[in-house]
């Protein structure tokens, strides 16, 4: 890595921007197939798949887990995870109760009723990843606010490992969550099975959760079918820091986003000091020679890794709106006026001891967000998208003769006269003819 003087058009930051993945055609080719096969062949697809793909063999009948193995799969995670784990689900609750939605009603007069009714979805889908990091956090941000909605029916599809077994982590939590509904399926079959159902799952409403390319084009492909959260790319951290932010939080920080291990996660620095980027150059040195994943994040910081030196830190939050992050740090002396110019970002994270970890695992936002510009247009996850609202009309023949001219206008307009003349037959009923 080198400290890059900072212009909106330099090739670095452009970088940046353009780094979202394209749909390719191969994976899309091959991922229509999969999608194919399980709704020609069911739960024996999805068997063949996880032979080829995860290289066990299952018959249809082993594709839930039983309620046995979950209690095993629980009782092999020790008493501090589980403990880690309760309090998490507390802050994600806590913080996702503000969000619920209600019915409400809007009386207009002339006894005419206009209301939204609120409603849970029936039944949802959770993709959780499961290989070489079992995202039991990501299960935790997906159930929670889905309960809190008042979601009756919650599958969940994991991929198993070379034993067939769900990694005790999800399976913990999937008992300390009340969800029984499990299933050892992956990649792009457990989308199709989700989406289309099989003897052995039934289809849901919408599939949440991240996943890699093949998940990913495989929710794309199935929307319309049911309804997705998004489509989550790499991992990516803008931090904006002035002289008074820590060399080591930095340099840790950026760090940790990098480790995935798809070698497209995202990691800048934007600062307005000279000595704070030598310093983080340093320390990402130092402290990637003890770290388990150090060579991952080598290749990810060789691809989009940088460090920014800006006029002011005003232009680092013009740079992070363009880029709109998954998550944006800002340790500075005037960070809370910063933030407030802050636009595009899926998260926040303000002050020295708000590292990204905290956001990821235990605040209780969260941390399925926006990715690769998306944040421009797009919230994290919420209680919001596991409701869906119905509209409610009830005019009256007073109303109607008031405003039936109006529509029949408007309808008229459009050219679309068989809608002028429902409004019409109904006037000449009441006597309000036009």
């Amino acid at each position: 890595m080198k400290v890059i003087k900072f212009q909106p058009d330099c090739a670095e930051f452009r970088r940046l921007l353009d780094r979202a993945q394209k749909p390719s055609p191969e994976i899309a080719a091959r991922v229509a197939d999969i999608i194919q096969q399980v709704r020609a062949d069911g739960d024996l697809a999805l068997c063949e798949f996880s032979h080829r793909f995860d290289r066990v063999a299952l018959l249809p009948e082993e594709l839930r887990v039983t309620p046995e193995e979950i209690d095993a799969g629980a009782a092999q995670v020790d008493a501090d995870f589980m403990t880690a784990s309760v309090l998490a689900r507390v802050n994600i609750r806590k913080f996702h109760e503000y969000q619920r939605r209600v019915s409400y009603e809007h009386p207009d007069g002339d006894g005419v009723r206009l209301a939204k009714r609120v409603l849970p979805l029936s039944r949802v889908g959770i993709y959780v990843p499961a290989g070489s990091a079992p995202l039991f956090s990501s299960l935790l941000m997906c159930a929670v606010p889905a309960q809190i909605a008042g979601v009756e029916q919650i599958a969940v599809c994991a991929g198993p490992d070379k034993n067939g077994k769900i990694p005790a982590p999800i399976l913990a939590t999937a008992k300390m969550l009340n969800l029984t509904e499990i299933y050892r399926v992956g990649g792009a079959q457990a989308i199709a099975a989700l989406a289309y159902g099989t003897p052995t799952v039934a289809p849901v409403d919408k599939i949440v959760g991240p996943g890699g390319p093949y998940v990913n084009m495989a929710k794309r492909l199935v929307f319309g079918q049911c309804g997705i959260d998004s489509l989550a790319g790499p991992s990516e951290l803008a931090v904006i820091a002035d002289r008074t932010a820590p060399s080591e939080f930095v340099a840790a920080d950026l760090i940790s986003q990098l480790e995935h291990g798809s070698g497209h996660e995202a990691a800048a620095l934007f600062t307005d000091s000279r000595d704070l980027a030598a310093g983080v150059l340093i320390e990402i040195d130092r402290q990637l020679q003890r770290l388990s994943r150090g060579d991952l994040i080598r290749q990810a910081l060789a691809n989009y890794g940088a460090i920014f030196y800006c006029s002011d830190l005003a232009a680092a939050v013009d740079a992070a709106n363009r880029w709109a992050p998954e998550h944006l740090e800002i340790i500075a002396e005037n960070q809370e006026d910063l933030l407030l110019s802050v636009r595009n970002a899926g998260a926040v994270f303000l002050g020295a001891f708000s590292a990204e970890p905290v956001g990821d695992y235990f605040a209780g936002t969260n941390h399925v967000l926006p990715t690769a510009g998306s944040a421009r247009f797009m919230s994290s996850l919420s209680v919001y998208d596991f409701v869906k609202d119905i509209s409610v009309i009830r005019y009256t023949a007073a109303r109607l003769a008031v405003a039936g001219r109006h529509i029949i206008k408007m309808a008229n307009t459009e050219g679309l006269t068989a809608h002028a003349a429902a409004v019409q037959i109904r006037l000449d009923k009441i006597g309000g003819g036009v």
